[in-house]
């Protein structure tokens, strides 16, 4: 083991579930304004994974008021309070952008089918 993977390896949480892209997602946020803290739910499609270890990132897209909000998310940040997986996604792909321009019923992702 090299020492950069020795100084990540404190900050891996092993309780974190498997996500892959295509999965649909409920990041829960801890956020602190002005000196409260609360809990915000970000609800979305995972459309993209980048790097791995400690510095792995996905991004979370969803749909509020017709707009479409993407959101990037270190995996073992400290802020994600908890991290849920809805539902599995049947994709070919490994980065999803393609549905930034789809409309309708035509953004859903199909869901995996386990047999």
């Amino acid at each position: 083991m090299n020492a950069i993977d020795l100084v990540e390896s404190k900050y891996v949480k092993p309780d974190m579930p498997v996500l892959l892209v295509g999965d649909t997602v409920r990041v829960h946020i801890n956020i602190v304004e002005s000196g409260k803290k609360r809990v915000q739910v970000f609800e979305g499609i995972v459309i993209a994974k980048k790097n791995g270890g400690s510095r792995e990132t996905f991004t979370v897209r969803k749909i509020s008021s017709g707009i479409g909000v993407e959101k990037v998310f270190p995996l073992y940040s400290p802020t994600i309070a908890k991290l849920e997986v809805v539902r599995h996604g049947d994709v070919r792909r490994a980065k999803l952008y393609y549905l930034r321009n789809r409309v309708g019923t035509a953004r859903n992702v199909k869901e995996l089918r386990e047999e």
